[in-house]
C-alpha cells in the first residue's frame, strides 16, 4: 500500500494540467500513487497526459463523463489505496519538490497515528505568479470549531487518512469540499500542522452567481454541523470582517 494517494481531477485543462503533473512527478519522496480523473475533456488535456514523460510508476487514470467536480473526486477516492488522500486538482501544484518528503518526515517522527495533515497555501495567478497567502490562514491548532470562520484550510493543503475520508455530498455543487473537511475533522483523533506551504492554489475569476451559491451552500453546511444560532453569529462576524480582508478565497 502506498503512503499517499495524490488525486488530480481535470476537465478541459490543457493550459494547466502539465504544471500540476510536473509538481507531482518532481517529488523527491516516491512512495505514492498518482490518480488522474478526467471528465472526458474535449481539448488537448488527454493528449498532454498521455504524452507526459515523467509519469510516476504507480499511475492510474480514468477518463469518462461525470456529473461534476465532486462526482469526479469521489471516483478518485474509490480508486485510492494509499494511507492518505491528497487532492491537487488541475491548475494547482504541490508547493516544492520536497513537500511530500517533509510531510513524511514529520509523520515518521511521531509515535501516535495522525488522521489529518494540513498546512498553508500560496495563492498564484494563472501564470504562476505569487499573489500572497489566503486571507484565511490555517491556524496551528485546528479543531472543528475553527471552521465557524469558514474553510480556514485550503482544500489543496489538507491530507486526510483514507479510512476517515467519506465521499463528497453531491447535493452541494460548489461547496462540498467544506462539508467534506468538516466530516473528516469530526472523525479525526489527531491532526498535524506543517508549518510551511503545502500547495500553490491558482485563483481564477469566480462569477458573482457562483459566489452567491457558495455562500448559500456554506450557510446550509454550517447550520447542519453547528446549528442555527452558532451559524448566524459566525456569519455576522464574517460579514463584519469581509471588507477588510484580502479577497484571495
Amino acid at each position: 500500500m502506498p503512503k499517499f494517494s495524490i488525486i488530480t481531477v481535470t476537465y478541459n485543462a490543457e493550459k494547466f494540467i502539465k504544471k500540476t503533473m510536473q509538481s507531482v512527478a518532481n517529488q523527491s519522496f516516491k512512495d505514492f500513487e498518482y490518480i488522474i480523473i478526467d471528465g472526458n475533456s474535449k481539448d488537448k488535456t488527454l493528449e498532454i497526459i498521455n504524452n507526459f514523460q515523467s509519469l510516476p510508476e504507480n499511475f492510474k487514470g480514468l477518463c469518462e463523463p461525470d456529473s461534476g467536480l465532486y462526482d469526479a473526486m469521489n471516483k478518485g477516492l474509490a480508486m485510492a489505496t494509499g494511507e492518505f488522500v491528497w487532492f491537487i486538482n488541475a491548475g494547482n501544484a504541490i508547493y516544492s519538490p520536497y513537500t511530500l518528503e517533509k510531510i513524511n518526515s514529520e509523520i515518521s517522527n511521531l509515535k501516535s497515528q495522525i488522521d489529518i495533515i494540513y498546512g498553508q497555501s500560496l495563492i498564484v495567478n494563472e501564470n504562476g505568479k505569487p499573489l500572497g497567502e489566503r486571507h484565511k490562514i490555517a491556524p496551528k491548532i485546528l479543531t472543528k470549531n475553527s471552521f465557524l470562520n469558514g474553510l480556514v484550510v485550503c482544500h489543496q493543503s489538507i491530507l486526510v487518512r483514507r479510512e476517515i475520508a467519506q465521499n463528497y455530498n453531491l447535493n452541494y455543487t460548489v461547496s462540498a469540499d467544506y462539508d467534506w473537511v468538516l466530516n473528516a475533522f469530526e472523525k479525526s483523533q489527531e491532526n498535524l500542522y506543517i508549518d510551511d506551504y503545502l500547495s500553490k492554489f491558482m485563483t481564477s475569476g469566480i462569477s458573482a452567481q457562483k459566489r452567491k451559491l457558495s455562500w448559500k451552500e456554506r450557510f446550509k453546511i454550517m447550520k447542519n454541523h453547528f446549528g442555527l444560532l452558532k451559524t448566524l453569529f459566525a456569519h455576522i462576524l464574517i460579514i463584519l470582517k469581509y471588507p477588510f480582508s484580502r479577497k484571495y478565497l
